[in-house]
């Protein structure tokens, strides 16, 4: 039978100004090991701390731009557009407009806190 996910489930956000992250799929609301599935409301001028996961991102950007920044440069991803952040790489992710943004991030393996690897004390 599948599984009905009928609501997610709020995680804090790390950055400079409040986020919004609702998980629907993953470690936290469905106990899910496999992959993370999350929609993200990011406000303008927020950014995160730099970080260098061992899981892959997927995330598709709905509306506003997403800034992605790597050791190579800097990727603005605008709604409509996708980015694959690799495990391994150092990424930072930002929502430089006054706007904001809103995206689909999906991860592989789920995301945790213990993967993420932020930057920072």
């Amino acid at each position: 039978m599948p599984t009905l996910i009928e609501t997610p489930t709020r995680i804090e956000a790390a950055g400079n100004k409040p986020k919004i992250i609702e998980e629907y799929i993953g470690r936290v609301n469905s106990e899910t090991d496999a992959l993370s599935l999350a929609h993200m409301k990011s406000p303008g001028g927020w950014e995160e701390p730099g970080q260098t996961p061992r899981f892959d991102e997927f995330t598709l950007v709905l509306r506003g731009l997403l800034r992605v920044e790597s050791r190579d440069g800097a990727l603005d991803v605008q709604a409509g557009q996708a980015v694959i952040a690799h495990a391994g790489e150092w990424v930072r992710y930002s929502s430089p407009e006054g706007n904001g943004a809103e995206y689909i991030a999906v991860c592989l393996p789920a995301f945790s806190p213990d993967t993420v690897h932020r930057d920072g004390p």
